[in-house]
């Protein structure tokens, strides 16, 4: 009955348009703004995700909540963002030359760090939410000095949890292209953060 009556909701919240900046635009701004690098281009995406739900407004069954459908539609314009990028990105030769910069600090597997480059521990695994708001912040700060596109790999697999496959076909990268993306992005974040909280 519960599940029923929020279904409900659901669809009576897609009749209302004019609540969606009210109710969403701070959030959906949030998520654009940790998975792109320009706070003018999120605000941007905002304005286009609410444009476009407006289009497919008939389209919404309300399967989904009113918020999960447009964080959807935002994160396909963003992937959009990531390709355009991702295009000029891979033709640099610094993506071959960064490939071999990595073998220093990666197992032959190139998934794990090698003892002696391992990073050292931040000092966030005791539960002290003060300092852990404050590494989240540091964090962010690292991540938005990130290139785009490393930004946009690194985000997909851990904020997003995507697979290596679909990163790599949502963003038309190879799988080693991938790889050397992720690594280079963990080196930056790890001499970043290293800098900047321990």
């Amino acid at each position: 009955m519960q599940s029923q009556n929020s279904t409900n909701l659901s669809l009576d919240n897609s009749t209302e348009p004019r609540a969606w900046v009210t109710r969403h635009a701070d959030y959906l701004y949030k998520y654009a703004l940790t998975r792109i690098n320009d706070e003018e281009l999120a605000r941007d995406l905002v304005q286009e995700t609410f444009l476009a739900a407006l289009e497919r407004l008939q389209k919404f069954e309300g399967k989904s909540t009113e918020r999960t459908w447009l964080t959807a539609i935002l994160k396909n314009k963003i992937i959009d963002i990531y390709r355009k990028k991702a295009s000029a990105f891979v033709k640099e030769p610094a993506v071959t030359f960064a490939e071999y910069e990595t073998d220093d600090f990666f197992e032959p597997d190139a998934h794990n760090w090698k003892t002696d480059h391992r990073p050292a521990e931040f000092g966030i695994e005791q539960p002290d939410h003060l300092e852990s708001k404050e590494f989240e912040l540091i964090l962010q700060r690292c991540m938005r000095k990130l290139p785009s596109l490393w930004l946009s790999v690194f985000t997909m697999k851990h904020l997003d949890d995507e697979t290596t496959d679909t990163i790599c076909g949502d963003l038309r990268i190879s799988s080693s292209n991938f790889w050397v993306i992720i690594h280079r992005a963990k080196l930056s974040l790890r001499e970043c953060l290293q800098k900047n909280w321990i």
